[in-house]
């Protein structure tokens, strides 16, 4: 499980140190892509390829699933952190998630995701109010 908040910053080479926490996962591969909200979505290899199977057994007749794929597996990329557990963020990923040097590293249960701080903030901002509604009617009484 991907849990906790962590403020790595890219390197020159536009490298991002993983958090300590999360490389072992991640050691036999990840794959990179485009996310929701203008993140970066991390997902192991074996994660990511279970996904793809769900994918290719999908109705390809359905346009927004043609459209979905198009653009998540466009940009995808396929890693393994260097010894360091370094990962290598693409140009194009990069301007997606409008990454400069700062980031915001999040653990999502069975996901990672990446933000620019700033839109990380305005998010958060905008979904508090809302989390303590959603608690209530996805998990009553928890």
């Amino acid at each position: 499980m991907f849990s906790g908040t962590f403020r790595p910053r890219l390197d020159e080479k536009s490298r991002l140190i993983l958090p300590a926490k999360f490389r072992e996962a991640m050691g036999d591969g990840l794959v990179i892509t485009r996310g929701q909200e203008r993140s970066i979505d991390m997902r192991t290899s074996a994660d990511f390829a279970a996904f793809t199977e769900r994918f290719k057994n999908a109705s390809q007749t359905d346009a927004r699933l043609r459209a979905y794929g198009r653009m998540l597996f466009a940009l995808a990329s396929e890693q393994v952190p260097d010894k360091q557990g370094r990962i290598t963020i693409t140009p194009e990923l990069r301007q997606y998630a409008s990454l400069e040097r700062d980031c915001v590293v999040i653990g999502i249960y069975d996901r990672i995701e990446i933000w620019e701080p700033q839109a990380w903030t305005d998010y958060t901002a905008q979904q508090e109010s809302a989390f303590s509604d959603v608690q209530e009617e996805i998990f009553p009484g928890f």
